[in-house]
């Protein structure tokens, strides 16, 4: 297979990626064929997968858009993905023209075409770092100095965390991050949840298995334990079309079929 100029040399083409498969959804063209074939089984067991990977992206933009305009500049992108169908720095422009962001993640291609997207942007930057491993991101200069500044961050961790498995204690992680933070920072989240649709929970996290990236599904329990420390914005932890959606008629009658749930916190 003819290689892409955007993928690093060594890549396995033959692979399925999580952070491609999500660019298929959304519509996009960074993906390969082993991508489109295993989001095509998912969309077979799950035919609302691409809606509620969009219902996502929309939450994300709308919680970045209201976190620019209650006046934070700074954006943390952890589990970044390929920045493309309404980004971060993006979508906080609109409000905050001179808007920073660092988009971190771990998957080496995703960083390449990142920084090929962004290669002319001075006010983002891209990091290839693993949140399991928090000190060593927290560490990287990008990272250190967007925290260092003394002004409030909002940190993402957007349809990120149910990638972290049990046994790395992701609320540990997001404590570290938390921890890190100058007063005022914000947590945007959202995370795959048990409790939309348990009928399709167990096939579609036995299909995520067949990808280096298995999913965890939590409950709402434990995802609202990630805001830990922080101060619910309203409507609090709610499904993702209900966080303050630009036209309430649109939401529908099951907002629970889209599954993720998803939340921001203020720090005092």
């Amino acid at each position: 297979m003819r290689q892409p100029n955007w993928v690093p040399a060594g890549t396995d083409l033959e692979k399925p990626n999580a952070a491609r498969m999500y660019d298929y959804y959304l519509g996009g063209s960074h993906n390969f064929e082993a991508d489109r074939q295993m989001a095509r089984k998912a969309v077979e067991l799950w035919p609302e997968l691409p809606q509620i990977m969009r219902a996502n992206r929309a939450f994300l933009r709308r919680a970045v858009q209201h976190l620019a305009e209650s006046g934070i500049t700074r954006f943390l992108d952890i589990g970044s993905g390929i920045p493309t169908f309404g980004p971060v720095h993006e979508a906080a422009r609109r409000v905050a023209p001179g808007a920073r962001v660092v988009y971190v993640d771990n998957d080496p291609v995703a960083v390449a075409h990142s920084r090929m997207l962004l290669e002319d942007d001075v006010l983002s930057s891209v990091v290839q770092a693993d949140l399991r491993y928090v000190d060593d991101l927290l560490a990287r200069p990008e990272v250190s100095r967007l925290l260092a500044e003394g002004e409030p961050v909002a940190v993402l961790l957007v349809a990120v965390l149910h990638f972290v498995p049990d046994s790395d204690d992701p609320h540990k992680l997001v404590a570290a991050l938390r921890d890190a933070l100058p007063p005022g920072s914000a947590l945007v989240l959202s995370h795959a949840s048990l409790e939309g649709r348990p009928d399709q929970a167990g096939a579609h996290q036995d299909l995520y298995r067949r990808t280096p990236t298995p999913l965890t599904m939590r409950g709402r329990e434990a995802i609202e334990a990630f805001f830990d420390g922080f101060e619910l914005a309203e409507p609090g932890v709610v499904y993702l079309p209900e966080w303050r959606p630009d036209d309430p008629q649109a939401v529908g009658p099951h907002p629970e079929r889209m599954t993720g749930l998803a939340g921001v916190g203020r720090l005092p």
